[in-house]
C-alpha cells in the first residue's frame, strides 16, 4: 500500500484545500448556533409557544437529516466538489431570507433549506478532506472541520452577544429598522459568500474521479497533492477499490449474505450516540437552559461564548493526540467523562428549587457545581465524540460505498440531533432538567460499552485499506 506520506506531499496546497473545505464546518457551526439567542424574537416576532418554538428550532435539523442523506449521494453522482457549492448557495439564500422572513411559514422554509446546506456540509467536509489528506496526519487534518464547527457555533455566540447588548435586547429594533434578532442570521450571508467564491479554486476529490473514470483528471489532482511517483501508484490502488461492473450505489450497502453492511452498523451507531448524549441542547438552547437555571439572559450568552472557547481548546488537544494515541481511545475516555459530568449536572438540578413560577432556582455553589460541570463535560464531548465521530465517517468506509455510506449515517445523526432539540423543550418542562440530563448521562454510559464492543481503529490506515 503506497503511503502519502506528509514529507513528500504538497502540504502548502493540501493546507489551503483543507482551509477552504472547513469554511463548510464554520457556516454548519453558525447555522445551527445562531437560533441561540433569537427565540424571545421567534417568540414575539410568530407568537409561539414551546412546541412552536421547538419545531421553529428544529426545522433546521429536519433539513440536516434530508441534506445530508442527499449529499451522500450526490456526491457519488456529481461530486464532492459541486454539492459544497450548492450547499454554499443554500447557506447564502437561507440567511437572508431568515434574517427578513416575517412569516413563520417563510422562516421555517429558510431555516429547512439553510438546513440542507448544514446537512450537506457535515458530512462532505470530512469526507474531502480525509480523501485529499495523507494517512498519517488525516485525523489532526479532519479535526480541524470541528474546531471550525465550534469556532462557527462561538461566532454566532459572540455576534449575538453583542447585537443584543448594542440593542439593548434581542428584540430590540437596531439597523435599518430591523430586530437585533433578525441581524443575527444575516451576519452569516458573509461566510456564505466567502465559501461560495473559495470552492471555485479548489480540485475535485480524486477518489470521486477514479469512480467516474476520469483517471487522467486524478492523476493530475494527485501529482498536485502528492507528487507524480505516489501519483502513479496511488491512481492503481483507488482504482482497484472500486467495483468494476458498476459505479458507486446505495445497493453497495448490503452484505453478502443479506443485511447491511457491519461496517455501516458501526457508522449509525457512532452518528447516533453523538446526539443521544444531548450536547446540542447546550448549543442550541444553552441561553435558555441557563435561564431555567437560573442565570440572565446575559449572563447566558456570556456563558454560551465561554463554552464556545472551551470547546476550541478541547479539539486542539484531540488534534495532538488523535493521530498518536488513536480514535477508539479518544471515543471511550469521552464516554466515560461525559457520564461523569453529565450526573455532576443531574446532582445540581435535582438539589434546585423552585420558585412561585415554577422556574428551577440553584444556590450559588449548585450553580456553579453545573456550571463547571457543564463546561468539563463540553471539553469531553470535543476531545472525543465531537471531532472524532466526524473524523471516523470522512474515513471509515471503502470507497465504493463511502458516499451511501454517508448519507445513511449522517441521516442517523442529524435525525437523531431533530429528536434531541425537538423533545428538549418539552422535556425540561414536562419532566425537569435533572430527569432530562439523565437521560443524557445514561446514553453516555451505554456508548462507553457500544465503542468497546463494536468499534475498530482506523489510525494510520490509508482509506484504500478500509474493510467493511
Amino acid at each position: 500500500m503506497t503511503e502519502a506520506s506528509p514529507s513528500r506531499a504538497n502540504m502548502g496546497y493540501i493546507g489551503a484545500i483543507v482551509a477552504v473545505a472547513t469554511i463548510g464546518g464554520f457556516l454548519f457551526g453558525y447555522d445551527s448556533g445562531a437560533v441561540n439567542g433569537t427565540q424571545e424574537g421567534l417568540r414575539t416576532a410568530f407568537n409561539l409557544g414551546e412546541e412552536g418554538l421547538g419545531f421553529t428550532v428544529g426545522s433546521l435539523l429536519i433539513g440536516c437529516f434530508v441534506g445530508a442523506f442527499s449529499a451522500g449521494r450526490l456526491a457519488d453522482l456529481m461530486g464532492r466538489r459541486n454539492v459544497m457549492m450548492l450547499a454554499a448557495v443554500l447557506f447564502l439564500i437561507g440567511a437572508l431570507v431568515q434574517g427578513f422572513a416575517h412569516t413563520q411559514l417563510l422562516f421555517v422554509v429558510a431555516r429547512f433549506a439553510g438546513g440542507v446546506a448544514v446537512g450537506a456540509a457535515s458530512v462532505l467536509s470530512p469526507a474531502y478532506i480525509s480523501e485529499v489528506a495523507p494517512a498519517s496526519i488525516r485525523g489532526r487534518l479532519t479535526t480541524l472541520q470541528q474546531i471550525m464547527i465550534i469556532t462557527g457555533l462561538t461566532a454566532a455566540f459572540v455576534v449575538n452577544y453583542f447585537l443584543a447588548a448594542s440593542a439593548g435586547e434581542s428584540v430590540a429594533t437596531y439597523w435599518l429598522g430591523l430586530e437585533a434578532w433578525r441581524w443575527m442570521y444575516l451576519m452569516q450571508a458573509l461566510p456564505a459568500a466567502v465559501f461560495l467564491l473559495a470552492l471555485l479554486f479548489i480540485p475535485e476529490s480524486p477518489r470521486y474521479l477514479v469512480s467516474k473514470g476520469r483517471d487522467e483528471k486524478a492523476h493530475g489532482v494527485l501529482s498536485k497533492l502528492f507528487g507524480r511517483d505516489v501519483a502513479d501508484a496511488k491512481l492503481v490502488e483507488i482504482r482497484q477499490t472500486f467495483s468494476e461492473d458498476h459505479r458507486p450505489r446505495l445497493s453497495d450497502l448490503k452484505a453478502p449474505g443479506g443485511g447491511i453492511r457491519p461496517i455501516v452498523w458501526a457508522g449509525i451507531l457512532l452518528a447516533v450516540f453523538q446526539q443521544l448524549v444531548g450536547i446540542n441542547v447546550i448549543f442550541y438552547y444553552g441561553a435558555t437552559l441557563w435561564q431555567l437555571a437560573g442565570f440572565t439572559e446575559d449572563q447566558s450568552l456570556q456563558i454560551n461564548i465561554v463554552s464556545g472557547l472551551v470547546s476550541i481548546a478541547a479539539c486542539f488537544i484531540t488534534i495532538a493526540v488523535i493521530d498518536k494515541i488513536g480514535r477508539k481511545p479518544l471515543l471511550l475516555i469521552g464516554s466515560a467523562g461525559m457520564a461523569a459530568t453529565l450526573f455532576a449536572m443531574v446532582y445540581a438540578f435535582a438539589n434546585g428549587s423552585l420558585d412561585a413560577a415554577g422556574n428551577l432556582q440553584l444556590s450559588p455553589e449548585l450553580g456553579w457545581v453545573a456550571l463547571i460541570a457543564a463546561n468539563l463535560y463540553v471539553v469531553f464531548f470535543n476531545v472525543s465524540w465531537g471531532p472524532v465521530m466526524w473524523v471516523m465517517l470522512g474515513e471509515m468506509f471503502p470507497n465504493q460505498i463511502r458516499g451511501s455510506a454517508l448519507a445513511v449515517a449522517g441521516f442517523a445523526q442529524w435525525f437523531s440531533n431533530y429528536l434531541i432539540a425537538q423533545s428538549f423543550p418539552v422535556m425540561a418542562r414536562e419532566l425537569g432538567l435533572a430527569l432530562s440530563y439523565s437521560f443524557y448521562a445514561v446514553s453516555a454510559v451505554i456508548s462507553f460499552f457500544l465503542v468497546q464492543r463494536f468499534i475498530h481503529e482506523t489510525k494510520g490506515k490509508e482509506l484504500e485499506e478500509m474493510q467493511g
